[in-house]
C-alpha cells in the first residue's frame, strides 16, 4: 500500500475529531488527504493537516470507526514518515498547521511516545514553528502529557460523556474519572507552568447523542469543568451510525442539538451564566426551536434593565447584547448617557432583540407581553 493509500485511511479515520465547530467536511479528498478546514475564531477558514498515527485501537467504544470489534485495514505510519508527509503539505501551502490523534494500540503510554515523538521531530529537528493540537489519550501519563504540552500549541483530551454512567453506554475499556477527569485535571495544572510551549491551551469534546443524557447533564458537567480550570472551549460531535458498530442502528443526532449546545455552551464559558438560569424543557433538553439566551431572559425577573445604569452581568443577559458591546456601553454611558437606540445599534448591538428586555433614562423600550 502507498503512502497515499495510507495517508487516506488514517486521515478518513480521523474524521470525528473535531477542532472546530461549523466544519462537516467528513471524509479526505481523493488526491490531497488530510486536508481540513477548521474555522478560527474570527470566522475565517484555515486548512490544517488532520490524521490519526494509528488507528489500531483496543478501546471497544460502541459509536467510533476505530473500535476493536470492527474488521478493516489497520495502520501506523512511523512518526519521521508521518512528519515528512505533513511538512510536503506544509511546505507547499496547502496546511497552516497540524492535528495530530491516534487509536491506542498496545498501550497508552507507547502511543503518547509516538505522537510526541512525531511532533518533537516537527519541532527540533525540522524546525517547525507553526500549530500543533495533540490529541492527549485517555489514561496517559502525567510526563507524557507534560513533555507534549511543552511541545504543542493546543492539547485536548475527549471527555466523551459528562458522567461515569453516560461513558459506561458507550465503553467497556475506560474509567471516567480516573482515565478523563484526572487526566483533565492534570492538563490544566500543567498549562500555570511556564514549561508549556508558549500560549498553549486545552479543549475537550463529547459525543451527542449516542447515550442517553440529557442536554442538562452536558451542561451541568461543562459548567463543573469550566469553573475548576481553564478549559478553552468544549467541542459537541453529533452522533452518526457507522456500519459493524453496537451503535450501528442507532439513530444519528440532529445536528440542530449539538448547535443548540454551543449556544449555550457560550453562555456558560463566555458570558458566567449558572445552568439554573438556562431554560430546559420537561426532559432537561434546550429547545431546538429558540434561542437559549432568549429562553432564559424570558425566565428572569430582572428586565427590563436600564442601559444607563445595569451592571455588566445585567447587560450581558440581555439577548442582543454581547461582552464587547456591554464593555463599550459601560465605557461611554460614563461620559454621555445613551438616549435611542440607534446609539446602541452603532454598537453592534442587535437592538430588535434586545428592546423588549431594556429601557433608557426609565423608558421602557417595548412590551414584554407583546414579544
Amino acid at each position: 500500500m502507498s503512502v497515499l493509500e495510507k495517508m487516506k485511511v488514517l486521515t478518513d479515520s480521523a474524521q470525528y475529531d473535531l477542532c472546530d465547530y461549523v466544519n462537516h467536511q467528513k471524509s479526505s479528498q481523493k488526491n490531497l488527504p488530510g486536508i481540513y478546514n477548521a474555522t478560527g475564531a474570527n470566522g475565517c477558514e484555515v486548512p490544517l493537516f488532520k490524521t490519526l498515527l494509528t488507528n489500531k485501537c483496543k478501546n471497544d467504544c460502541k459509536y467510533c470507526i476505530n473500535q476493536s470489534k470492527r474488521n478493516f485495514t489497520r495502520l501506523e505510519l512511523e512518526p519521521d514518515l508521518l512528519a515528512r508527509v505533513f511538512l510536503d503539505y506544509y511546505n507547499k501551502g496547502l496546511v497552516n498547521g497540524l492535528f495530530l490523534s491516534s487509536g491506542i494500540d498496545s498501550d497508552e503510554d507507547s502511543t503518547m511516545e509516538k505522537t510526541i515523538e512525531t511532533i518533537r521531530l516537527l519541532r527540533k529537528n525540522y524546525g517547525y514553528k507553526d500549530y500543533i493540537h495533540l490529541k492527549i489519550v485517555p489514561g496517559a501519563s502525567k510526563d507524557s502529557i507534560k513533555r507534549a504540552m511543552s511541545l504543542a500549541n493546543r492539547v485536548s483530551i475527549n471527555i466523551e460523556a459528562a458522567t461515569s454512567s453516560g461513558l459506561a453506554e458507550l465503553s467497556s475499556t475506560k474509567d471516567y474519572n480516573k482515565d478523563i477527569l484526572k487526566r483533565l485535571s492534570w492538563i490544566n495544572a500543567i498549562e500555570k507552568h511556564k514549561s508549556t510551549y508558549p500560549h498553549s491551551t486545552h479543549t475537550t469534546q463529547l459525543i451527542v447523542g449516542a447515550n442517553s443524557e440529557t442536554d442538562k447533564e452536558i451542561l451541568t458537567r461543562m459548567s463543573k469543568i469550566y469553573k475548576k480550570s481553564d478549559l478553552k472551549r468544549t467541542y459537541f460531535s453529533a452522533f452518526s451510525p457507522v456500519e459493524e458498530t453496537e451503535f450501528k442502528n442507532k439513530e444519528a443526532c440532529d445536528v440542530a442539538r449539538t448547535n443548540k449546545l454551543y449556544n449555550a455552551d457560550s453562555l456558560l464559558n463566555s458570558y458566567n451564566y449558572n445552568v439554573k438560569e438556562l431554560y430546559f424543557d420537561d426532559d432537561d433538553q434546550l429547545d431546538l426551536s429558540t434561542d437559549p439566551k432568549i429562553l432564559a431572559a424570558r425566565n428572569m425577573d430582572i428586565f427590563p434593565v436600564e442601559i444607563n445604569s445595569s451592571s455588566f452581568r445585567e447587560l450581558i443577559r440581555v439577548p442582543g447584547i454581547g461582552t464587547k458591546s456591554a464593555r463599550k456601553i459601560i465605557s461611554i454611558r460614563k461620559k454621555q448617557p445613551f438616549a435611542s437606540k440607534e446609539d446602541l445599534r452603532k454598537l453592534g448591538v442587535a437592538v430588535e432583540r434586545a428592546e423588549p428586555y431594556i429601557k433608557m433614562k426609565g423608558e421602557f423600550q417595548s412590551n414584554l407581553n407583546n414579544f
